[in-house]
């Protein structure tokens, strides 16, 4: 139970968070939020005197003065002040910059933290208080003395050698070297030809079983280089007969994925939720804290979302195996609870992402929550509750086909047991590979007949650009920041436009190419993989009291002057960055539009400057072509005159209101654009827009697989006052609405 002294005051970062404990704490606690840091190294200046060991010059943040006005004089009439600050490294660094800017006294001041925000957690840990750590608040003032120094020193390097607004960073200028050396092997990468063959079998006895076999090779596998080869092969295939030579069948087990942490739901969250590292870590942030759930109250939803941890406490895989017991049944409960262990050098300090009660479900919270909130609590729980369930079992059969000592082979996997798949099934990169349809039942040394053979020529493939998901596992994987680390490295790197998302996949732009070659040519120990996963391992060691944090920066500083110093002596004339190039043609001079960076972002520009002031909005190129003049269909988007919200629409690449332009055509629409055609006329098929699967069809008037438009499932509105439905009105190409209001 919590302390009964009478004046206490408990100091949080925010304000939900301030709600939460209130509720849980009751009378004689008063809890304020300081709103994150209160002081921090100024803006203007480094901050950092680095000819005097170090000396920081720590500043009240602008802006902050009313609160700590009122921090301050909450904190002079209570007896007891309490520290609750989030339990990572940041954290312990706030409640020590709170300790020495309100000028609390050591005997009555207290450091607690809360893993998860629930009564039993808070009032366990308020009646457990310890002290301020300092090795974690030093280890906090290295990483921040040390990305300070770094980027107030390169940054105006950068400024003088390539263009004013550029910045570095000992974790931004590796994630940005990731994606240059990616794009140099997309571009350096030669295709190889490769050769699939597949052959149509049958059985020979009654009740005809046919089936696909994919060339395997002779006892050991064979690649086909080259159609010649596939020919050989054919040849000799044709000329002897098949039979079954082998039949397995076996049961294959799939383990759960475990628990998350920062890295792993930030990647999941890219894949399953489409959700950036950046707003995933934010709606986290908002389930830690606490939603107003109805019968409850104010509610942590979730354990701390900052953890490279995957322990779980045996309080929580206690509930998960009761919740398992009686929603699923026993056979869903692998008989103990599963134990995850951490990669090296991971810091276990707190346990893996999981929600803080498992009685309190998805879809039992759903209406207390926002759409984004309910989406990845739903993926929180689930996985959580995957993690402790039975492994899925599946029935596998392959059936090797054999002619003339060539192999062939066909497989099957069926689910057997749904397990952990019952709840949750994790994402990929990759779309995997789907499974064949059943096979026939045959038996060794069974014949086959031979209904064709199908021969296939391929290319091998270039290695996809990094989505958010993977660049952040490939950062973890170098040992390359720590988990609050991600998501405002990509952040910045995205809004520095070094690199650029094209769909899912970030592609690095000229700019960011420059930048890297600089840093890579004058500051190598910067961008060097192994020399930033070392200096995060120092990290670690001052966080563990066994090294000195002023003397770790020392020893930085000492080659980081040096560079510094030879890379000022080495500045020649000013770098040009290359025009970034687009496919899009100007209307005016017919030169090719280059990307352009403004005060609302990217743009598209003529280099013809100032002969020709043409610019435009980015578009987005869609499959088929115009069914009018057969030009390129582009995304765009509008804003309403009325609502002044966004839309979509689908255009013309000649729609354009200049006289002047080579080329003219007036279709838009608001149907989408699909890759198929139709089978009919050959046209471009449409499809309604918004979610969901929508079947396509053909908008060619005179084609006998014309769809009429009010047949197309267009929304229909109720009319006021009836439950009645309007007529959906007809929705014709947007062209000749949009020349009426010309």
């Amino acid at each position: 139970m919590a302390t009964t002294t009478k004046n206490n005051l408990v100091i949080v970062e925010s304000p939900a968070k301030a709600k939460t404990i209130t509720k849980y704490l009751g009378p004689g606690y008063e809890v304020k939020a300081s709103m994150g840091h209160i002081r921090d190294l100024p803006k203007s200046k480094i901050g950092v005197d680095v000819d005097q060991d170090f000396s920081v010059d720590y500043q009240p943040i602008a802006g902050k003065e009313d609160i700590i006005k009122d921090l301050k004089k909450a904190a002079k009439k209570s007896d007891r002040v309490y520290l609750a600050t989030d339990p990572d490294r940041e954290g312990e660094a706030i409640s020590w910059h709170l300790k020495e800017l309100l000028d609390l006294p050591g005997d009555k001041t207290f450091r607690v933290t809360f893993n998860e925000i629930t009564k039993k957690v808070v009032n366990e840990s308020i009646a457990a208080p310890r002290q301020i750590d300092m090795d974690l608040v030093d280890a906090q003032q290295a990483r921040r003395v040390l990305d300070r120094v770094v980027g107030y020193q390169i940054s105006p390097f950068l400024w003088k050698k390539i263009k004013r607004g550029l910045s570095a960073g000992r974790v931004q200028s590796v994630a940005t070297r990731l994606v240059c050396e990616r794009e140099e092997e997309i571009k350096a990468f030669k295709p190889e030809e490769y050769w699939s063959l597949d052959a149509l079998l049958e059985r020979v006895r009654p009740n005809v079983g046919r089936f696909t076999a994919q060339f395997y090779g002779k006892e050991k596998r064979m690649e086909l280089h080259s159609e010649k080869e596939v020919q050989v092969v054919m040849e000799t295939v044709k000329a002897g007969s098949f039979s079954v030579t082998d039949v397995k069948e076996q049961e294959k087990n799939r383990n759960p994925a475990p628990p998350f942490t920062t890295s792993t739901l930030q990647q999941e969250a890219s894949r399953k939720l489409n959700m950036q590292p950046r707003r995933t870590m934010a709606i986290a942030q908002q389930l830690y804290e606490g939603v107003d759930i109805t019968g409850e109250g104010t509610v942590g939803l979730i354990t701390y979302m900052r953890t490279d941890s995957l322990r779980l406490s045996d309080e929580a895989t206690a509930a998960a195996k009761g919740f398992i017991l009686a929603r699923y049944g026993q056979e869903y409960y692998p008989g103990k609870a599963r134990v995850y262990k951490a990669k090296a050098g991971a810091q276990d300090a707190h346990e893996a992402i999981r929600p803080s009660n498992v009685e309190l479900t998805p879809e039992s919270v759903k209406k207390d929550l926002t759409a984004e909130q309910y989406r990845l609590y739903k993926l929180i729980w689930s996985r959580f509750l995957a993690c402790q369930m039975a492994s899925a079992v599946y029935d596998s059969v392959t059936i090797e086909a054999t002619s003339n000592d060539y192999r062939f082979r066909a497989t099957h996997t069926a689910l057997k047991f749904s397990g952990y798949t019952a709840v949750y099934v994790e994402g990929k990169d990759e779309e995997e590979e789907e499974f064949q349809s059943p096979l026939p039942d045959l038996k060794e040394g069974e014949a086959l007949s031979l209904l064709g053979l199908e021969p296939k020529q391929h290319f091998t493939q270039p290695p996809a650009r990094y989505t958010e998901a993977s660049l952040i596992k490939a950062l973890e994987e170098k040992g390359i920041g720590r988990p609050s680390t991600y998501a405002p490295t990509i952040s910045t790197i995205e809004s520095r436009e070094y690199v650029v998302k094209e769909g899912k996949y970030l592609r690095t732009t000229p700019l960011g190419e420059t930048v890297n070659m600089v840093m890579k040519d004058k500051f190598p120990d910067i961008v060097d993989y192994d020399f930033t996963a070392q200096m995060e391992e120092k990290l670690d060691q001052v966080e563990q009291g066994k090294e000195k944090w002023k003397d770790l920066l020392g020893d930085f500083y000492g080659d980081f002057s040096r560079e510094l110093e030879k890379a000022e002596a080495d500045v020649g004339e000013r770098i040009k960055v290359p025009d970034e190039v687009s496919e899009e043609i100007c209307p005016l001079c017919g030169r090719h539009l280059v990307f352009k960076s403004g005060r609302f972002g990217r743009f598209l520009a003529c280099p013809g400057w100032p002969e020709c002031g043409h610019t435009q909005p980015i578009v987005e190129q869609m499959p088929g072509k115009c069914p009018k003049c057969g030009g390129r269909l582009l995304k765009r988007t509008g804003t309403s005159k009325k609502s002044g919200k966004p839309y979509t629409y689908y255009a013309c690449e000649f729609v354009t209101r200049r006289e002047s332009a080579p080329r003219q055509c007036d279709f838009m629409t608001f149907d989408v654009p699909v890759a198929d055609n139709c089978p009919a006329c050959g046209q471009t098929m449409f499809k309604l827009s918004g979610r969901g699967a929508k079947k396509p069809f053909c908008i060619n008037e005179k084609c006998a697989n014309f769809l009429p438009e009010d047949k197309r499932g267009y929304y229909k509105k109720k009319e006021e006052g009836t439950g009645t439905k309007k007529k959906a009105p007809v929705r014709k190409t947007a062209a000749k609405k949009t020349t009426k209001k010309k």
